[in-house]
């Protein structure tokens, strides 16, 4: 692996300061994630409710989170950044002195999980916004992987650290823990040398610009086709916080090994979003082979006889995965104009993130009325049937594109 390929954003302080703040802060956001979802299940033994705190963490993206981008294309994406970290900070303060004073219970949960939801709908556009002003144009796409990296490698040690301080001193720490890692963040925003930015132009007042975006994603077939996998393999293959306890507990016999089974498997994300970064330009192709390799390690995993072989097949998995969300980021950034990148970037999270409410729940009644193995292994014969379609829709066109130039120029 080229190295200095791989981490050219980096030459950058502002990226330097960033990528190191959103590091710690988001081993503190695995933390309390994979905390919420054990915390859920031993209160109930059920995956649908599991599945149903998580949706309620993502509909807000789902019904705000177009809204959110527009916002934060027509804002200082830096100070709407600030604003939203602080109020997830607050959040978790919050939910750890509920947890303390032993006021837990499902509609406190939910409640706390729906207040999470709707700040995440405006962080997500202004922050992965901000990222594409720390690096000049030609860096960008590394620097959106990079991002992903970051995101997919903290989980390696929060979800890890989750299992062993919720087996020793219990949930409420875990929410606390994560409440003062967003202060690594919230510094390195208010830190930021502005003057070595560079400012992506501001969406200009008026006009229909939800409207105007989504008409740019339906308009090219490389856009339409990244959405269209986004929404469908993001509603039935990322629901690892619902199905993983369950399946730990039940194939496995530990519902505590579900922090370690993701911090393993985010080391097959960390390499896949650092293959992705090293790409000076991310290509379709690389793309439809990352849900191609996730869904065959999702077999894999689904049956997995023993623990260390599911260990062995969440690397690929984490690989794939996160080699599609870095390639889906990377590409739309290269090819979208500079005052339409929140909008994007919101609508790429209506799809990723907004399609848990819908995903997670689904998962959760699979996995209590079928089986735990169905509950992961439906989403790989569905990925690979959507990534056929979408592969023959592409290849098609590009076809096409290319007997028309041909003619042309003859």
């Amino acid at each position: 692996m080229n190295v200095s390929s791989t981490f050219r954003s980096l030459k950058n302080y502002n990226a330097r300061l960033f990528f190191s703040g959103l590091a710690v802060s988001n081993v503190g956001t695995w933390l309390q994630m994979t905390a919420m979802s054990l915390l859920v299940y031993r209160l109930t033994g059920e995956a649908t409710t599991v599945g149903i705190t998580l949706a309620l963490q993502m509909l807000p993206t789902l019904l705000l989170g177009a809204w959110a981008g527009v916002i934060a294309d027509g804002r200082d994406r830096r100070t709407m950044a600030i604003v939203t970290q602080s109020a997830l900070a607050v959040q978790a303060l919050v939910l750890g002195a509920i947890d303390f004073a032993g006021w837990t219970n499902l509609p406190v949960v939910y409640g706390l999980s729906l207040v999470l939801g709707v700040v995440n709908a405006f962080d997500n556009p202004a922050r992965r916004g901000l990222v594409t002003e720390l690096v000049p144009t030609v860096d960008i796409p590394n620097a959106t992987s990079l991002n992903t990296a970051v995101m997919t490698g903290s989980r390696i040690f929060g979800p890890a650290l989750a299992g062993v301080l919720v087996a020793t001193i219990g949930t409420a720490w875990c929410f606390i823990l994560n409440g003062i890692t967003f202060f690594a963040i919230i510094f390195s925003l208010v830190a930021i040398r502005r003057d070595e930015m560079f400012p992506a132009l501001r969406r200009p007042k008026g006009g229909k610009p939800i409207r105007e975006a989504v008409r740019f994603v339906v308009g090219r077939r490389d856009m339409l086709v990244i959405y269209s996998l986004l929404i469908v393999v993001s509603t039935v293959a990322f629901n690892q916080a619902t199905v993983f306890p369950k399946l730990a507990d039940v194939r496995w016999g530990d519902e505590n090994v579900y922090g370690f089974l993701l911090a393993v498997m985010s080391v097959g994300s960390l390499t896949g979003s650092l293959l992705t970064a090293r790409q000076h330009v991310v290509t379709m192709n690389w793309l439809f082979g990352s849900v191609v390799l996730m869904a065959l390690a999702g077999f894999g995993l689904s049956w997995a006889p023993n623990l260390w072989t599911a260990y062995g097949w969440c690397v690929p998995f984490g690989v794939g995965a996160a080699a599609f969300i870095s390639a889906s980021n990377a590409i739309t950034q290269q090819e979208c104009p500079p005052d339409m990148r929140s909008r994007l970037l919101a609508l790429q999270a209506v799809a990723f993130l907004g399609s848990t409410p819908i995903g997670g729940p689904i998962t959760g009644l699979i996995a209590d009325n079928i089986s735990a193995e169905w509950a992961l292994a439906y989403s790989s014969v569905i990925s690979l049937v959507c990534v056929t379609i979408a592969g023959a829709y592409w290849r098609a066109g590009s076809r096409s594109d290319a007997l028309e130039l041909t003619s042309t120029v003859r």
